[in-house]
């Protein structure tokens, strides 16, 4: 409330100044002062004065130029030229160079104050490319801007405030950068006599004059570039020709992805896989657990079939079929990720381990034993992530299952021991409860699925329990032990221990990134501190520019969707990077953890929007009152959007409920293209569907936003109209 209140009081006190040296200006008509005509007849009053009384007049110029400076009027180039009629070249760049940075520095902190906040809050997620470029070079822009002339000088120090470059360094680039222009219109000012128009004094060869000196610090830039990347391969020798244009390390979501772009642009690409075609999503992550969850939700369908009037006697599952059918499903989609499909698309696949021996050369050995090296222009690696065991004393003598081993499993545990509450946890906790085991979910955190809202966690966190899942929240894994055929977990909550009897214990607490064994260590690429991932830029690039890694290996994001978003621009800044390059796009990147209710979204949540300070208005539809929910008994869920206050831009999207992650896609379209509440309200939805709850929610924000004033008047002309 306090900011608030002074920030009023700060915009009060800039209008009222504002006013009054728009009042001054019109009063004493300084825009007839200020111009070349009335600089040349006063010039020699102007002289007088300043001989007579040096430093009062010195002190008055300098106090004038800054706050026609910091306030933007009007005629800060007629005042430059004066001070060189009046005091030199010396004197006169000395006290206008001072002068016109310290006045840009108060505009810039006054606007900073006054603007940046509101501006940010209605735009920031737009700014958000030009903050970073700001961060990473703003020096260079700022000195650009300040060297070219013909960059309105008061615009540059209203903009620079809604970035977030610090005051000291928009001083001293101001300094510096203002510097050339100010020697040109001071000399200008000795000759005032010759001159008759101030435009004269930048002729088209000066201009282009001050354009080269802007290029300088580019030039300089790309200079130190070309510098540290030849220092980066300074050590290693660069083969005369090469075997590929593109290698890539892993045959993932992601390294299917680059490895068919470069083929489908005729680079001669090869392929290298350790393990199993398709990655962890085909084999052991995305494709058999979204099996396992539909045969589960059908056991429980069955079980509860009375609710929709039908009774299944006799029904009983067989969880060895219900494995079996996973298997089978992986090998059907398997052709579409084969050896087969890859090498007809004209990808040199090759099934081995893959080692990097230098930023030009992979190694690989095959799956017989052979040997071979490659020269490759360019390398992606796309090695994926496993799944992490936590150091828990005693796992090793009780064992563990994880995501990658739980689909060996032949017969199903009478007791389950999950650790982990994040969406691997859930999905497959809610799973084999409904198939049948006594399933106890352990989480350390105070509840499930910590990177949703807690509203859509809530209702993910019934589902579970009213499937028969026991949660322990709060709980943290202590050790096992073993007493013969018994295992059991310790958990410790609130100092008090508790032990869990367990047949299998699963473990789901997250995926580690693979970036040991192919060759990291020697060429020094380096890591992320805490995530372990590869350290790229925004091109996806490693310390050697023509290494680039994607997907779990790379972050920010362990999802199938975004590795293959990463890998196009990988391949494409692999192969044509010479002549351009696309930074990596991570604006809107939906995700969907599919327990039931499925949990969907895309963009800012609500607990996000409060961490980063941004306004935002909720506006919120349950499924109880859409139609198509009602008649599939999938009432349980909401669709929320987050918005821009008083405008239908979309900031973010959660949706809890039956196809949650099918129906966010209208919302993922919607932002990547700019399309409001108002466009999606506008479009016909079919009837009865779930697709409808986007049209629902959209005609909610209508309602809250109607123009009250003009339904009034509407009110009014009706009621004329009967008379």
């Amino acid at each position: 409330m306090t900011a608030v209140v002074g920030r009023r009081g700060l915009w009060l006190v800039a209008l009222l100044l504002a006013l009054l040296a728009i009042g001054l200006y019109v009063h004493f008509d300084l825009g007839r002062l200020l111009t070349l005509d009335s600089l040349k007849s006063s010039r020699d009053g102007l002289l007088a004065l300043y001989q007579r009384q040096p430093a009062a007049t010195l002190a008055t110029f300098f106090g004038v130029y800054v706050a026609a400076v910091a306030l933007s009027v009007p005629g800060a180039t007629i005042l430059t030229v004066a001070a060189g009629a009046l005091f030199g070249v010396v004197v006169a760049v000395g006290i206008v160079s001072f002068a016109a940075s310290l006045g840009a520095l108060l505009a810039f902190l006054i606007a900073r104050c006054l603007l940046r906040d509101t501006v940010r809050a209605h735009f920031g997620k737009r700014l958000a490319p030009i903050e970073d470029g700001m961060r990473k070079d703003g020096t260079f822009y700022l000195l650009t801007l300040r060297l070219v002339p013909a960059f309105p000088f008061f615009l540059v120090n209203l903009l620079s405030a809604l970035t977030p470059v610090g005051a000291w360094r928009f001083y001293w680039t101001t300094q510096l950068g203002a510097l050339p222009a100010i020697i040109v219109y001071v000399n200008a000012g000795t000759q005032l006599a010759s001159i008759e128009r101030a435009r004269d004094i930048l002729s088209p060869g000066v201009l282009l004059s001050f354009v080269l000196l802007a290029a300088l610090p580019w030039v300089g830039k790309a200079g130190v570039g070309l510098w540290r990347k030849r220092k980066v391969y300074a050590k290693w020798p660069r083969p005369k020709r090469f075997d590929r244009n593109l290698s890539v390390i892993g045959a993932g979501a992601g390294g299917l992805v680059a490895a068919y772009i470069a083929a489908a642009v005729k680079a001669k690409v090869s392929l290298v896989e350790a393990h199993r075609m398709g990655g962890d999503c085909l084999n052991v992550g995305c494709v058999p657990s979204k099996a396992l969850i539909r045969s589960a939700r059908l056991a429980k369908e069955t079980r509860d079939g009375s609710t929709l009037g039908v009774t299944c006697s006799g029904a009983s599952m067989d969880f060895a079929a219900v494995m079996a059918r996973v298997q089978r499903v992986i090998a059907t989609i398997a052709p579409h990720d084969s050896v087969e499909r890859y090498t007809a698309l004209g990808v040199d696949v090759v099934q081995g381990a893959a080692r990097i021996t230098s930023p030009w050369e992979v190694e690989i050995v095959t799956t017989d034993g052979r040997r071979n090296t490659l020269t490759t222009r360019s390398i992606v690696i796309a090695a994926g992530a496993s799944p992490t065991v936590p150091p828990i004393p005693g796992l090793d003598d009780v064992g563990c299952l994880t995501s990658d081993t739980v689909w060996d499993l032949k017969v199903l545990p009478r007791r389950l021991a999950v650790l982990g509450g994040g969406p691997v946890g859930c999905e497959l906790a809610q799973a084999f409860a409904r198939l049948g085991s006594k399933v106890t979910q352990v989480e350390m955190a105070p509840r499930l699925m910590l990177r949703e809202d807690e509203d859509a966690a809530s209702l993910v966190t019934v589902a579970l329990e009213a499937d028969g899942v026991t949660l322990l929240t709060g709980h943290q894994a202590m050790r096992c032990t073993r007493d013969g055929d018994v295992k059991r977990l310790v958990v410790e909550h609130d100092g008090v221990e508790h032990t869990i009897e367990f047949d299998e214990l699963l473990c789901a607490v997250g995926r580690s990134p693979r970036v040991e064994g192919y060759g990291l260590e020697a060429l020094g690429i380096p890591l992320v501190d805490k995530k372990k991932t590869i350290a790229t830029d925004a091109w996806l690039q490693t310390l050697y520019p023509n290494i680039f890694a994607v997907g779990d290996v790379a972050g920010p994001f362990q999802l199938t969707h975004v590795a293959a978003h990463q890998a196009w621009y990988a391949a494409v800044n692999a192969l044509f990077g010479r002549f351009k390059r696309f930074k990596v796009d991570y604006s809107v990147i939906p995700w969907a953890t599919f327990t039931d209710p499925e949990v969907a979204r895309v963009g800012l949540s609500e607990t996000e929007a409060k961490a980063q300070k941004v306004a935002f208005e909720i506006t919120r539809f349950p499924l109880r009152e859409l139609d198509r929910a009602v008649t599939d008994v999938a009432t349980q869920g909401f669709v929320k959007v987050l918005t821009v206050p008083g405008k239908d831009t979309i900031l973010g999207v959660t949706i809890v409920g039956e196809h949650a992650g099918d129906l966010l896609a209208e919302y993922v379209l919607a932002m990547k293209h700019g399309l409001g509440l108002n466009k999606i309200l506008g479009t016909i939805h079919a009837y009865p569907t779930l697709s409808e709850a986007s049209r629902s929610v959209a005609g909610e924000w209508k309602r809250a936003h109607a123009p009250k004033r003009l339904l009034a008047w509407a009110r009014r002309y009706h009621a004329w109209e009967r008379g």
